[in-house]
């Protein structure tokens, strides 16, 4: 059975960063078949993808995020990360990682994991 578990701090200040670990269990994520990656949901608002780390270890992200995220994996620890720098408020959301089989085919979710941003 797969899982994954977000971890990481649950308050943030202000122009500080943002740092997220998902703990895979089930599967490598070194696997050839699938990506890695993150979610958020503002208060109020949709779900937006962030990036996704592929099984090749490259990183890929949405480009409302680009100049101030960072995805990247341990493989030794079977983990992958989110950094989101130079945070304010509206960063405020809960956080979701998850698995991708395609293009927008997300068949494992973490259970998020709340982050506020406030000073």
């Amino acid at each position: 059975q797969v899982q994954l578990r977000e971890s990481g701090p649950g308050l943030v200040k202000p122009s500080q960063t943002i740092s997220l670990t998902c703990t895979v269990s089930g599967v490598s994520i070194t696997s050839r078949y699938y990506s890695w990656g993150w979610f958020r949901q503002p208060p109020g608002k949709g779900l937006q993808r962030m990036g996704l780390i592929e099984g090749d270890g490259r990183a890929r992200y949405t480009p409302s995020f680009e100049s101030r995220i960072s995805i990247s994996w341990d493989t030794s620890k079977n983990q992958f990360s989110l950094q989101l720098n130079s945070v304010t408020p509206e960063d405020t959301a809960v956080y979701y990682c998850v698995r991708a089989m395609g293009p927008e085919d997300y068949d494992v979710w973490g259970q998020g994991i709340q982050v506020t941003v406030s000073s």
